[in-house]
């Protein structure tokens, strides 16, 4: 997807009027077009390796970009922990509104 949106920008800039009155720009934003382009390409035929081998793509991803794996696992471990406060929330809402109750609850 963000290929995908590398591409479409590029080719929004190549339509932009000003590609027109500045050689220069007009140069350099061919030239990121090309690249994004290239790139999306790229991505593609990795997504087809990945779909031909399952599993391998996410073998990769998870060796080349390791803080993404780690923060998907932090992301899980804290989801786990909202479902399990969410839980006692919600228990503690059904009990009889005491004083050490609505002290739990708050906490």
């Amino acid at each position: 997807a963000m290929s995908k949106s590398g591409v479409k920008i590029s080719s929004d800039l190549l339509a932009n009027p000003l590609c027109e009155q500045e050689p220069g720009f007009l140069e350099m934003v061919t030239a990121f077009d090309t690249a994004m382009k290239r790139m999306d390409s790229f991505n593609q035929e990795k997504v087809k390796m990945g779909l031909e081998r399952p599993g391998c793509a996410g073998v990769l991803f998870s060796s080349v970009f390791p803080s993404l794996n780690m923060a998907v696992k932090r992301r899980e471990q804290t989801l786990q922990d909202y479902k399990r406060l969410q839980s006692k929330v919600e228990k503690y809402e059904e009990k009889e509104r005491t004083g050490p109750v609505l002290a739990k609850l708050h906490q």
